[in-house]
């Protein structure tokens, strides 16, 4: 399910445009179904923080970047920003 999750995030931000935001319970939505979506908030987000791990997100709250093993509350996943070199 986590890997399935994961590629629900990336796939969601890839509708999007630039910079814009989705929930974790988009990806819950997603992949669930429409009675048990919810039971999935909590490993999509442990989704988006491999996805973190991986250089490929960030979450945020109230726009800014923030870690989310100690976010309380809801919290957005956008793409994460091309790293300088």
């Amino acid at each position: 399910m986590g890997a399935r999750l994961e590629r629900s995030i990336l796939d969601l931000l890839a509708q999007r445009d630039e910079g814009k935001t989705i929930c974790p319970s988009d990806a819950a939505r997603a992949v669930g179904t429409a009675d048990g979506w919810r039971d999935l908030m909590e490993p999509a987000r442990q989704a988006a923080q491999r996805l973190v791990e991986a250089g490929e997100v960030e979450v945020t709250q109230r726009g800014e970047v923030v870690d989310l093993p100690t976010a309380r509350g809801p919290v957005r996943i956008r793409r994460a920003a091309p790293r300088s070199r």
